[in-house]
Protein backbone atom coordinates (compact mmCIF):
# COMPACT_ATOMS: atom_id res chain seq x y z
CA UNK A 1 0.00 0.00 0.00
CA UNK A 2 0.88 3.67 -0.47
CA UNK A 3 3.42 3.01 -3.21
CA UNK A 4 4.41 6.10 -5.19
CA UNK A 5 6.49 4.25 -7.77
CA UNK A 6 6.39 6.03 -11.15
CA UNK A 7 4.69 9.04 -9.57
CA UNK A 8 6.27 12.48 -9.96
CA UNK A 9 6.16 14.54 -6.77
CA UNK A 10 6.83 18.29 -6.67
CA UNK A 11 7.68 19.79 -3.28
CA UNK A 12 8.15 23.52 -2.72
CA UNK A 13 10.31 24.72 0.13
CA UNK A 14 12.23 21.46 -0.23
CA UNK A 15 15.65 22.63 0.90
CA UNK A 16 15.06 22.21 4.64
CA UNK A 17 12.59 21.60 7.44
CA UNK A 18 9.29 19.84 6.90
CA UNK A 19 9.68 20.08 3.13
CA UNK A 20 12.92 18.11 3.12
CA UNK A 21 11.50 15.61 5.60
CA UNK A 22 8.55 14.93 3.31
CA UNK A 23 10.88 14.59 0.32
CA UNK A 24 12.66 11.77 2.11
CA UNK A 25 9.31 10.17 2.86
CA UNK A 26 8.21 10.33 -0.78
CA UNK A 27 11.55 8.97 -2.00
CA UNK A 28 11.15 6.03 0.36
CA UNK A 29 7.87 5.19 -1.37
CA UNK A 30 9.54 5.12 -4.79
CA UNK A 31 8.58 8.55 -6.13
CA UNK A 32 10.48 10.62 -8.68
CA UNK A 33 11.22 14.04 -7.22
CA UNK A 34 11.10 17.70 -8.19
CA UNK A 35 12.63 19.91 -5.49
CA UNK A 36 11.86 23.62 -5.53
CA UNK A 37 13.36 26.36 -3.33
CA UNK A 38 15.36 29.55 -3.59
CA UNK A 39 18.65 28.07 -2.34
CA UNK A 40 19.82 26.21 -5.42
CA UNK A 41 23.18 25.16 -3.96
CA UNK A 42 21.45 23.34 -1.14
CA UNK A 43 18.92 21.78 -3.52
CA UNK A 44 21.67 20.54 -5.82
CA UNK A 45 23.48 18.90 -2.92
CA UNK A 46 20.28 17.23 -1.76
CA UNK A 47 19.49 16.08 -5.30
CA UNK A 48 22.99 14.67 -5.78
CA UNK A 49 22.57 12.60 -2.63
CA UNK A 50 19.25 11.20 -3.82
CA UNK A 51 20.56 10.45 -7.30
CA UNK A 52 23.55 8.61 -5.83
CA UNK A 53 20.99 6.28 -4.26
CA UNK A 54 19.13 5.72 -7.53
CA UNK A 55 16.31 8.22 -6.96
CA UNK A 56 15.40 10.44 -9.90
CA UNK A 57 15.54 14.04 -8.70
CA UNK A 58 15.30 17.44 -10.38
CA UNK A 59 16.31 20.55 -8.39
CA UNK A 60 14.76 23.84 -9.55
CA UNK A 61 15.55 27.27 -8.17
CA UNK A 62 12.27 29.10 -7.66
CA UNK A 63 10.86 32.00 -5.68
CA UNK A 64 7.24 30.90 -5.33
CA UNK A 65 6.05 34.48 -4.94
CA UNK A 66 7.17 35.25 -8.51
CA UNK A 67 4.80 34.17 -11.26
CA UNK A 68 7.54 33.90 -13.89
CA UNK A 69 9.67 31.67 -11.65
CA UNK A 70 6.72 29.41 -10.92
CA UNK A 71 5.65 29.04 -14.54
CA UNK A 72 9.21 28.26 -15.63
CA UNK A 73 9.50 25.66 -12.86
CA UNK A 74 6.33 23.93 -14.06
CA UNK A 75 7.66 23.89 -17.62
CA UNK A 76 11.00 22.44 -16.49
CA UNK A 77 9.39 19.70 -14.40
CA UNK A 78 7.06 18.62 -17.20
CA UNK A 79 9.89 18.71 -19.73
CA UNK A 80 11.96 16.42 -17.50
CA UNK A 81 9.31 13.90 -16.54
CA UNK A 82 6.45 14.44 -18.99
CA UNK A 83 3.94 14.88 -16.17
CA UNK A 84 3.34 15.93 -12.59
CA UNK A 85 1.23 13.68 -10.38
CA UNK A 86 1.58 15.16 -6.91
CA UNK A 87 2.13 18.74 -5.76
CA UNK A 88 3.03 19.68 -2.20
CA UNK A 89 2.74 23.41 -1.46
CA UNK A 90 5.05 23.66 1.51
CA UNK A 91 7.11 26.85 0.98
CA UNK A 92 6.34 29.78 3.22
CA UNK A 93 7.66 32.54 5.44
CA UNK A 94 6.25 35.02 7.92
CA UNK A 95 6.90 38.31 9.61
CA UNK A 96 5.31 38.22 13.03
CA UNK A 97 3.44 41.07 14.67
CA UNK A 98 0.02 41.73 16.16
CA UNK A 99 -2.82 43.76 14.69
CA UNK A 100 -1.69 46.96 16.41
CA UNK A 101 1.88 46.80 15.12
CA UNK A 102 1.68 44.94 11.78
CA UNK A 103 2.89 47.10 8.90
CA UNK A 104 1.50 46.96 5.38
CA UNK A 105 4.82 45.63 4.09
CA UNK A 106 5.00 42.82 6.66
CA UNK A 107 1.35 41.89 6.06
CA UNK A 108 1.84 41.77 2.29
CA UNK A 109 5.09 39.80 2.61
CA UNK A 110 3.41 37.11 4.71
CA UNK A 111 0.26 36.83 2.61
CA UNK A 112 2.36 36.64 -0.57
CA UNK A 113 4.68 33.99 0.85
CA UNK A 114 2.07 31.80 2.53
CA UNK A 115 -1.14 32.20 0.52
CA UNK A 116 -0.65 33.88 -2.85
CA UNK A 117 2.28 31.57 -3.59
CA UNK A 118 0.05 28.54 -3.06
CA UNK A 119 -2.37 29.96 -5.62
CA UNK A 120 0.39 30.62 -8.15
CA UNK A 121 2.03 27.21 -7.83
CA UNK A 122 -1.27 25.34 -7.88
CA UNK A 123 -2.41 27.24 -10.96
CA UNK A 124 0.80 26.43 -12.83
CA UNK A 125 1.04 22.74 -12.01
CA UNK A 126 -2.63 21.76 -11.96
CA UNK A 127 -2.96 22.48 -15.68
CA UNK A 128 -0.89 19.38 -16.44
CA UNK A 129 -2.94 17.36 -13.94
CA UNK A 130 -6.13 18.43 -15.72
CA UNK A 131 -4.69 17.25 -19.04
CA UNK A 132 -3.79 13.88 -17.52
CA UNK A 133 -7.02 13.54 -15.52
CA UNK A 134 -5.02 12.72 -12.40
CA UNK A 135 -3.56 14.69 -9.53
CA UNK A 136 -2.92 14.99 -5.82
CA UNK A 137 -2.48 18.48 -4.38
CA UNK A 138 -1.39 18.78 -0.76
CA UNK A 139 -1.22 22.20 0.90
CA UNK A 140 0.72 22.62 4.11
CA UNK A 141 -1.39 24.88 6.32
CA UNK A 142 -1.07 25.19 10.11
CA UNK A 143 -2.99 24.82 13.32
CA UNK A 144 -2.78 28.61 13.37
CA UNK A 145 -5.08 28.64 10.35
CA UNK A 146 -7.91 27.45 12.61
CA UNK A 147 -7.31 29.01 16.01
CA UNK A 148 -5.81 32.10 17.57
CA UNK A 149 -3.06 31.91 20.17
CA UNK A 150 -1.98 33.66 23.35
CA UNK A 151 1.75 33.02 23.23
CA UNK A 152 2.84 35.19 20.27
CA UNK A 153 1.36 37.84 17.99
CA UNK A 154 1.29 36.71 14.36
CA UNK A 155 -1.92 37.95 12.80
CA UNK A 156 -0.81 37.77 9.17
CA UNK A 157 0.34 34.16 9.53
CA UNK A 158 -2.98 33.15 11.09
CA UNK A 159 -4.78 34.87 8.23
CA UNK A 160 -2.68 33.36 5.47
CA UNK A 161 -2.97 29.80 6.76
CA UNK A 162 -6.71 30.17 7.27
CA UNK A 163 -6.84 31.22 3.63
CA UNK A 164 -4.85 28.14 2.60
CA UNK A 165 -7.39 25.87 4.27
CA UNK A 166 -10.37 27.36 2.47
CA UNK A 167 -8.38 27.64 -0.78
CA UNK A 168 -7.94 23.89 -0.42
CA UNK A 169 -11.69 23.34 -0.20
CA UNK A 170 -12.36 25.58 -3.19
CA UNK A 171 -9.80 23.84 -5.38
CA UNK A 172 -11.02 20.42 -4.26
CA UNK A 173 -14.53 21.25 -5.40
CA UNK A 174 -13.39 22.84 -8.66
CA UNK A 175 -10.96 20.15 -9.81
CA UNK A 176 -12.75 17.01 -8.62
CA UNK A 177 -14.24 16.46 -12.08
CA UNK A 178 -10.70 16.00 -13.40
CA UNK A 179 -9.86 13.22 -10.90
CA UNK A 180 -7.73 15.63 -8.89
CA UNK A 181 -7.88 15.71 -5.11
CA UNK A 182 -6.78 18.67 -2.98
CA UNK A 183 -6.22 18.36 0.75
CA UNK A 184 -4.42 20.25 3.49
CA UNK A 185 -2.21 19.20 6.35
CA UNK A 186 -2.06 21.41 9.43
CA UNK A 187 1.11 20.77 11.42
CA UNK A 188 1.38 21.69 15.05
CA UNK A 189 4.68 22.60 16.66
CA UNK A 190 7.62 21.03 14.85
CA UNK A 191 11.25 22.00 15.34
CA UNK A 192 12.66 23.24 12.04
CA UNK A 193 15.30 25.68 10.88
CA UNK A 194 12.71 28.48 11.00
CA UNK A 195 11.05 27.62 14.32
CA UNK A 196 13.70 26.15 16.59
CA UNK A 197 14.84 29.42 18.15
CA UNK A 198 11.28 30.21 19.23
CA UNK A 199 10.31 26.70 20.30
CA UNK A 200 13.42 26.24 22.44
CA UNK A 201 12.61 29.21 24.67
CA UNK A 202 11.43 28.41 28.17
CA UNK A 203 8.22 30.40 27.72
CA UNK A 204 7.19 28.59 24.54
CA UNK A 205 8.17 25.19 25.89
CA UNK A 206 6.03 25.75 28.96
CA UNK A 207 3.14 26.89 26.74
CA UNK A 208 3.48 23.77 24.61
CA UNK A 209 3.47 21.43 27.61
CA UNK A 210 0.28 23.02 28.90
CA UNK A 211 -1.55 23.12 25.55
CA UNK A 212 -0.48 20.01 23.60
CA UNK A 213 -2.06 16.85 25.05
CA UNK A 214 0.90 14.67 23.99
CA UNK A 215 3.16 17.11 25.83
CA UNK A 216 5.91 17.38 23.24
CA UNK A 217 6.88 18.89 19.90
CA UNK A 218 6.52 16.90 16.71
CA UNK A 219 9.51 14.75 15.81
CA UNK A 220 11.33 14.64 12.49
CA UNK A 221 9.37 12.54 10.02
CA UNK A 222 6.07 12.54 11.91
CA UNK A 223 4.40 14.63 9.20
CA UNK A 224 5.43 12.19 6.48
CA UNK A 225 2.73 9.52 6.94
CA UNK A 226 -0.09 12.04 6.40
CA UNK A 227 1.60 13.41 3.28
CA UNK A 228 2.31 9.97 1.85
CA UNK A 229 -1.27 8.84 2.50
CA UNK A 230 -2.82 11.88 0.80
CA UNK A 231 -0.43 11.47 -2.15
CA UNK A 232 -1.34 7.83 -2.66
CA UNK A 233 -3.92 6.10 -4.83
CA UNK A 234 -5.49 4.77 -1.63
CA UNK A 235 -6.63 8.32 -0.78
CA UNK A 236 -8.57 8.68 -4.05
CA UNK A 237 -11.92 9.38 -2.33
CA UNK A 238 -10.58 11.96 0.09
CA UNK A 239 -10.63 15.60 -1.00
CA UNK A 240 -11.20 19.00 0.54
CA UNK A 241 -10.03 17.78 3.94
CA UNK A 242 -7.64 19.21 6.50
CA UNK A 243 -5.63 16.70 8.53
CA UNK A 244 -4.19 18.08 11.76
CA UNK A 245 -0.86 16.63 12.86
CA UNK A 246 -0.56 18.53 16.10
CA UNK A 247 -0.30 16.23 19.10
CA UNK A 248 -3.92 17.00 19.93
CA UNK A 249 -3.52 20.79 20.20
CA UNK A 250 -6.73 21.60 18.31
CA UNK A 251 -8.72 18.93 20.16
CA UNK A 252 -8.85 20.77 23.48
Amino acid sequence: MFSLKNRVVVVTGASSGLGLQMVHGFAGQGADLVLMARRIERLEAIAADFMSKGVRCLPIQCDVTKTEDVNKAAEAAIKEYGKVDILVNNAGAARNAGILDMTDDDWNFTIDADLTSVFKVTRAFSKNMVENKYGRIINIASIYGQVGNTVMDTVAYHSSKGGVINFTRAVAAELAKYNITCNAISPGYFETELTIDTLKTEAFTNFMKSSVPLGRYGNEGELNPAAIFLASDEASYITGQNIKVDGGYTSV
